[in-house]
């Protein structure tokens, strides 16, 4: 069996933002129900539902399919427009999400924001922090796939290997709310945590599942990573 490498294993914290860094679904679901309703349809909870943590061209079909009348970009643009708006007024971080996020940078692990919203809003609510927390973002727009395809955290790994080669998958974790978030992460082999927020999570043995981020810790996080590399380690000396 080889031995556990020596130095920290943690190297990066991938973080989802709406739903887990900042609670901002309310205002997507405002603004998707008065997009709707304007033009003559109505959108229920359960339809708001389906949409989380989707991309939002994918979000602008199901609207189209709603009886919305207008081309997806178009549909993507009024909806942040709105949400954008509304986050400038005031951000509503998740419990505990700033404090983690905190603690992260302090400790010295890089952060990377992962979301399928688009640079603009990501940008409001990243400028709205007290530090330089996310050394890059990867946005909905800068992707060809979206979640729950994997390609936005592979993505934000191969940028975390600029600065430094030898990070690899197994040294990120990422944090995620949503069903397509967590496949996707999951799917790119990160280590995962779920916090289910808006919806709720299925069990899955490839996830860790946190109630909340209130009193989790640096340590916690780079816990799950010791914990992949110690499995890994004896699943080796087994064969």
């Amino acid at each position: 069996m080889h031995s556990l490498p020596s130095q920290p294993l943690l190297k990066a914290a991938l973080w989802d933002m709406d739903g887990t860094l900042v609670d901002t679904e309310p205002y997507w679901i405002a603004a998707e129900r008065a997009l709707v309703e304007s033009h003559g349809g109505t959108w229920s909870h359960q339809q708001a539902m389906q949409l989380v943590g989707q991309s939002l061209l994918h979000s602008a079909a199901v609207l189209q399919a709603a009886g919305v009348r207008l081309e997806a970009r178009e549909i993507v643009n009024t909806l942040s427009a709105q949400v954008i708006e509304q986050v400038r007024r005031n951000v509503p971080w998740r419990p505990g999400a700033r404090e983690l996020l905190d603690e992260l940078h302090q400790a010295g692990v890089r952060c990377a924001l992962v979301t399928m919203s688009e640079g603009p809003l990501a940008g409001v609510v990243v400028e709205s922090l007290p530090k330089p927390y996310f050394e890059f973002m990867v946005t909905g727009d800068t992707v060809t796939n979206g979640k729950p395809h994997p390609e936005a955290y592979l993505t934000a790994v191969e940028l975390l290997r600029v600065d430094d080669p030898t990070l690899t998958i197994h040294h990120c974790v990422a944090l995620e709310d949503s069903v397509p978030g967590a496949t996707a992460a999951i799917a790119s082999g990160v280590v995962t945590v779920g916090i289910p927020h808006q919806v709720p999570l299925p069990e899955d043995p490839r996830m860790v599942m946190w109630d909340t981020l209130v009193g989790r810790t640096a340590a916690d996080v780079g816990q799950l990573v010791d914990n992949r590399f110690t499995a890994a380690n004896l699943l080796e000396g087994a064969n």
